[in-house]
């Protein structure tokens, strides 16, 4: 498929700008590299913004509908708001399909560092962000353990106007959603109000989801401190569909339609609260608090092992990230500050039926509860970032984070692979095994350099030097089986060489970047099913994106990502060596192209390409998923000054393809379906 790629990288340059905004948006203001706002051009590389030009046009269902527009990003759409993430890796899988990604909204963490979630993101506020923002590659110098391949953050918006927006629409599988939004100014005080209400009928049998989000903010600008509160509320009732199985059984309309698992399901509600307190306390010298709390539970039907357990998890935590900013835009610009956390993570997993399947199995996985700990968890951190002006044209950037985690794990049941009332299973003994209670602790010195320089106008070069870090997450260390009693694993390390070009001129803009990665003491379950940390991979690869305005009309972006994750370590896998072996859901190219055409002032319309190439589906790289490409259509009818009609049709040419293909020793191919053509239609109002 890489042909197809040539024609529009010709036509188009390189660009990373917004499609629907002006020709560059060097000039947009982000937060994600410095903890501070400060504009694009200014951040020494890797960092790419979603706009709220474009969140606004797109009116994604999901958050993968967002992210394919960013080079170097590959969320593997799951059924309902479930997903796997990729940035700058493969798709990853476990407690390291979550433990490898910081997800955040305005800068605070969805979850704490060792109790992620792999979906978490389907708790931010997407629907109406004011902006998405994506770092490529580590950010643990700035924000410590998880932000190994690279963080996404979700920034709200201000309570700054007293307007208001309203949209409702509707569309395949009695797909409806409303959106609010509504400011009000009084004085030096600002409050808004946004909700957002979804429901799915979902496309496979049985399936579908309701969520809810709503979101209250309040903004102070006063002679001293300026005072920012936030309070969100979301629900998620979804209806889960589980894989299809059998070799390309996604090309069958009526299998795809079908539900193995109509018994699962997934109950997530959060409540997050933050208030940022900000003020110039000398000349050049600002202090920043950040008081949050958080209180997350889940419970969902685990259909995709033996036995189908369900899992119960909750976390409550409260936190300070502090901050001091001296000689903001000055020549020497230091940030500086400290971080502290506190969690109390509780998981339960029990069965209420009894397993279905080979003796081994029946006589292995018994009824009753499986696990029942809680962990109480502490992170302290420091940092310090330096970004030094050598000359006018030229930017270095230094900065590094230590790090302490501590958990302090309690199992509630007794310890060892018996059942929960202390008798043995057969085959010596139960799959699940419960470590004794225990302290673990983890300490990491994340260090960054960078260099920028603006070689000439509106065009920059950057290289960056970075170590990414992530603790094990919980259910690694103590959500044991077999005959593992305990986990000794460590942190996992990466080390990120990146260099890239970027900038605008007249009617294009353009970033691309280059990376090599090395990652050591990667945890995966190894085949006894111990949880173990001597895993090592390298990854090698390069991001462009590409915007080029033909003419005032038109106007086409592309974005492309190639690369290679490869296992780097001695480790037989089925009589199969797996050293330089490709690792599984790891495509070597992957992008999007969209088209852009301003029919008049009041008539927009978007084709969009979607790309996904090959992959293996294992790791002895036996079984491939041969890759895809499908089409979508969108279009913005202006009706009023104020009002607007909108027209999406996904998969125009309906294609079947599948949004993730995976292989097991037990299943075999398995897959989760794309949707077929699909049509939505909506009105939006401003006021």
């Amino acid at each position: 498929m890489m042909k197809y790629w040539i024609i529009p990288l010709v036509l188009c340059g390189i660009s990373g700008g917004n499609a629907y905004g002006n020709p560059t948006d060097l000039e947009e203001v982000v937060s994600i590299g410095s903890r501070s706002e400060k504009p694009l051009k200014d951040q020494s590389g890797n960092v790419a913004v979603i706009g709220v030009r474009d969140i606004s046009a797109i009116q994604a269902t999901h958050i993968a509908e967002l992210t394919s527009r960013i080079a170097g990003i590959n969320f593997s759409r799951n059924d309902g708001q479930e997903y796997l993430s990729s940035i700058r890796s493969p798709i990853l899988t476990g407690a390291g399909s979550c433990g490898a990604f910081l997800m955040t909204q305005d800068g605070i963490p969805l979850r704490s560092s060792g109790f992620c979630n792999a979906n978490e993101l389907f708790e931010a506020f997407t629907e109406q962000a004011e902006r998405i923002e994506v770092m490529r590659g580590p950010a643990s110098a700035l924000y410590g353990s998880n932000a190994l391949h690279g963080m996404i953050n979700v920034i709200t918006p201000p309570a700054n106007t007293d307007n208001g927006h309203m949209s409702v629409e509707g569309g395949a599988n009695d797909f409806i959603r409303f959106n609010f939004s509504k400011g009000v100014l009084v004085g030096q005080h600002g409050l808004r109000l946004m909700s957002s209400i979804t429901h799915d009928g979902g496309y496979r049998e049985d399936s579908g989801y309701d969520q809810q989000k709503i979101n209250l903010r309040h903004d102070y600008k006063g002679d001293i401190w300026d005072i920012s509160t936030a309070l969100m509320l979301t629900n998620l009732d979804q209806e889960t569909a589980g894989y299809i199985t059998g070799f390309e059984a996604y090309k069958d309309r009526a299998i795809s339609k079908t539900n193995p698992n109509p018994e699962a399901f997934r109950k997530a509600k959060s409540l997050r609260y933050w208030s940022k307190f900000s003020a110039d306390i000398k000349d050049e010298l600002r202090l920043q608090l950040t008081p949050y709390f958080r209180a997350l539970d889940m419970k969902f039907l685990m259909h995709f092992i033996p036995g189908q357990p369900l899992e119960e998890n909750s976390q409550t935590s409260i936190g300070l990230q502090s901050g001091l900013y001296f000689n903001e835009g000055g020549n020497v610009e230091i940030i500086t500050g400290a971080d502290v956390e506190y969690t109390r993570g509780v998981l339960r997993q029990t069965q209420d039926k009894p397993t279905e399947g080979s003796a081994f199995l029946r006589a292995t996985i018994p009824m009753g509860k499986h696990y029942d700990y809680d962990v109480d968890s502490i992170m302290a951190a420091a940092f310090v970032q330096t970004d030094i002006a050598i000359t006018s044209k030229l930017h270095l950037v230094m900065g590094a984070r230590l790090d302490y985690m501590r958990y302090d794990y309690n199992n509630n049941m007794i310890a060892g692979r018996s059942r929960s009332d202390g008798t043995l299973c057969g085959f010596g003994g139960c799959r699940y095994s419960r470590p004794e209670s225990r302290i673990d602790d983890f300490t990491s010195l994340s260090p960054k350099i960078g260099l920028l320089y603006h070689f000439q106008n509106d065009h920059d070069f950057y290289l960056n030097i970075d170590h990414g870090f992530r603790a094990p997450q919980a259910t690694e260390l103590y959500r044991l089986q077999g005959n593992q009693n305990i986990a000794n694993l460590g942190r996992e390390n990466l080390q990120s060489l990146s260099f890239g070009f970027r900038g605008g001129r007249d009617s294009f803009t353009y970033d691309i970047s280059f990376y090599a990665m090395k990652k050591d003491h990667y945890i995966f379950q190894d085949s006894s099913s111990f949880n173990v940390d001597n895993g090592k991979s390298d990854h090698l690869g390069t991001d462009v994106m590409v915007k080029f305005d033909v003419n005032e009309h038109l106007s086409v972006r592309a974005n492309m990502s190639l690369a290679r994750h490869r296992y780097k370590f001695d480790y037989v896998s089925n009589g199969i060596n797996l050293m330089y072996k490709d690792i599984d859901s790891a495509p070597h190219n992957f992008g999007s192209m969209q088209i852009i055409w301003h029919l008049s002032d009041d008539i927009m319309t978007e084709f969009e390409w979607a790309h996904m190439g090959s992959y293996f589906l294992d790791p002895e790289n036996l079984h491939r998923y041969e890759g895809h490409d499908y089409f979508n259509l969108r279009a913005n009818f202006k009706v009023t000054e104020k009002a607007k009609l909108f027209l999406r049709i996904m998969n125009i040419a309906d294609i079947k393809y599948a949004e993730r293909a995976d292989y097991t020793s037990f299943t075999h191919e398995r897959y989760f379906p794309g949707k077929p053509r699909s049509f939505y239609l909506g009105t939006a109002v401003n006021f």
